[in-house]
């Protein structure tokens, strides 16, 4: 390929401000928000409007042989959308259209640029709620959400965004255009294509397009924050909590060195000589009173129960100031690992075992709930040895999960960071498996070439 032929026949069917090969411009493009997984430069960067000018570019790249890379807002956490040398970025922020709510079936039609906040916002306009809400849920996007997975505070009641994908359209490698799954209620005709690319990190495709579940928007739910003098206790009042047949639609934890940093940026009056905090809400403000009963049978030495939104909302934001404040500290290295939630004590003491090994700061936060904890690094950049350690780490976090029964990601995704980490986890029939189906629909291994399975 001739140095600018990308960009040029690119330009021939785009428009022409949906094509950037300035080399300070794709710069923005190289690497999403995990950026210990360095990216490379780009040849082009193509911003789509439509599925049909996604379709033109791929048969581009296609033919040219160019790698491309699927990218939304760059806000995932596991360098999935890390560019490669070269490449073709397809970022489809441009492709921000809701081009359908549909009140009676319960459905949304969106583009994959659309916000997924701005999605909630226009479901909750006609009564209906679109749960999966991850920590970057103002800023990302659903093509990202859907590519990778993405979960969030609600997925121990409603599940992560897989739960909610009814059917895609996505434009395959060679520039075929493939449509899964349904519009209806029900619907199991055929192999579930829909759920082989939902959390396929564009290995497989380009996603244009999502047929999304939504539900009734809920009531306000009540809210409860419980501290403990243990992890012990606090383990015990989570397994009490998820086994009461309760409407928990949120049970998220904080351990000491993450309550001490949110207390040092929020001045919130937390606890900072307990061992962990739990935050519980539930959907019908009677189990708050079985909610604080629980915990205090569990060794709880303080609850504070709430049915009043805005102050809900107060608890709740000393759970979502945890990484604003971990980074407050310094540079962070942030883990994604979830075990069974009878291992989460175990897990959070290995945490600090490998804290003290490293003779790193780590803080632990996420969702109990479904055994989802984000262990975070806390490093100087600057300094070679610890950035060192930071890695030592991380992969410590990674074997302790692993070793407790659990996975090396719940929610960010395996992308570049943690291609390594998967050939431990599956076996070796299921990781044949999944390079012949990525054969079968990517054979020239064009897309995203490097993420999830490697080379």
């Amino acid at each position: 390929m001739r140095p600018g032929e990308l960009a040029q026949r690119l330009r021939a069917v785009l428009p022409t401000d949906a094509v950037l090969d300035d080399r300070d411009l794709v710069q923005a493009y190289r690497h999403d928000e995990a950026q210990q997984v360095a990216g490379g430069t780009p040849a082009a960067v193509a911003l789509p409007r439509s599925t049909e000018d996604v379709v033109a570019a791929l048969r581009i790249s296609h033919e040219l042989g160019v790698p491309v890379v699927p990218r939304g807002a760059g806000t995932g956490l596991s360098g999935g959308a890390a560019a490669v040398d070269g490449c073709l970025v397809v970022c489809t922020t441009r492709m921000a259209q809701i081009t359908e709510i549909n009140v009676a079936e319960q459905y949304a039609v969106v583009q994959p640029g659309v916000i997924t906040a701005d999605l909630d916002a226009a479901a909750a306009a006609v009564g209906l709620w679109y749960p999966p809400d991850p920590s970057s849920w103002r800023d990302c996007t659903i093509g990202g959400n859907v590519a990778t997975d993405a979960g969030g505070l609600c997925c121990v009641r409603y599940g992560t965004t897989s739960d909610h994908v009814l059917g895609l359209e996505v434009v395959l490698a060679d520039g075929r255009v493939l449509r899964t799954g349904r519009r209806t209620a029900k619907g199991v005709a055929g192999y579930d294509l829909t759920r082989l690319v939902v959390g396929s990190e564009g290995t497989l495709g380009v996603i244009t397009s999502a047929v999304l579940r939504l539900r009734p928007r809920r009531p306000a739910p009540a809210t409860v924050i419980a501290v403990f003098p243990t992890l012990t206790a606090a383990g015990g009042a989570v397994l009490a909590l998820v086994g009461a047949g309760l409407t928990i639609c949120l049970l998220e934890i904080m351990d000491r060195t993450t309550i001490r940093a949110v207390e040092d940026l929020g001045q919130m009056g937390l606890d900072t000589d307990a061992a962990a905090v739990l935050v519980v809400q539930t959907e019908r403000p009677d189990d708050s009173e079985d909610v604080q009963r629980l915990c205090l049978s569990q060794d709880a030495g303080e609850v504070h129960a709430t049915a009043d939104a805005a102050e809900s909302e107060l608890l709740l934001q000393a759970r979502r100031l945890a990484l604003p404040a971990l980074q407050s500290k310094g540079s962070v290295l942030l883990d994604d690992v979830a075990v069974p939630r009878s291992a989460l004590p175990a897990l959070i003491e290995a945490v600090e075992r490998v804290a003290h090994e490293t003779g790193l700061t780590i803080g632990t936060f996420g969702h109990a709930g479904d055994g989802n904890l984000h262990p975070t690094i806390v490093f100087d950049r600057a300094d070679p040895a610890q950035r060192a350690a930071a890695q030592v780490g991380f992969d410590g976090v990674v074997a302790a999960a692993l070793e407790l029964g659990g996975t090396i990601t719940g929610e960010h995704g395996v992308g570049r960071l943690k291609v390594d980490w998967l050939t431990r986890e599956l076996d070796d029939v299921a990781l044949q498996v999944s390079r012949d189906v990525k054969a079968a629909l990517d054979p020239r291994g064009l897309m995203n070439p490097g993420a999830v399975l490697g080379a």
